[in-house]
Formats: C-alpha cells, structure tokens, sequence
C-alpha cells in the first residue's frame, strides 16, 4: 500500500493548504515570513542577522519557502533579494480561510 497522496482525489484548496502549510511548518520559517511581510524584501545575511540560527540553516529555510510559492528571489550576484510573494500569500491566507471557516 502506498503513502502517497494522490492529489486528484482532494480539493484544490486542500492541496494548497496542505502545500502551504508544510512550507510553515517550521518556526524559523514563520518568522522569515513575518520578517518578508513587514518588507519589501531582505537579502540573505539581513534574515541571518535577525535569527537566531545559522545561515546555512537559513538559505534552507528560504528555500524551502521558495519552492513552495511564498516568496520569491530576485538575483543580484553575488547577493539575492527576498521577498514575499504577494500573490501567492493571498491565495495562502484564502485557502487558510475557507478551512478555518468550514471547521
């Protein structure tokens, strides 16, 4: 038996909550975004400044927030700006709603 979720059998907003819940599950994470949230954006070493973890924890944390469509990172070598990805958090903060809402 497989584990893996077959993402046709769920509503879209359930695949996106679930997606976006997974990239927040880290309290790193949360405070990146609330960080990103309250900017027009951050480079690297100003999110590592700001944390108590190291940057190499950091660059993961940003990646993974990355992947999942929260932020986006805009390059400037041998710097890289982020910051949050306005569309793709107001889907986030709809989808949240509507669970919240249903339960």
């Amino acid at each position: 038996m497989s584990n893996k979720i077959k993402k046709d059998e769920y509503a879209e907003y359930q695949v996106k909550i679930a997606g976006y819940a997974k990239a927040l599950s880290h309290p790193a994470r949360i405070a990146i975004m609330e960080l990103l949230v309250k900017s027009n954006g951050h480079y690297c070493g100003k999110i590592v400044d700001k944390l108590p973890i190291a940057q190499s924890s950091v660059s993961q944390h940003l990646k993974e927030l990355k992947e999942s469509g929260l932020i986006s990172a805009n390059e400037n070598p041998p710097k890289v700006m982020y910051s949050v990805n306005k569309n793709n958090w107001d889907v986030a903060k709809r989808v949240f709603n509507i669970f919240f809402d249903k339960s």
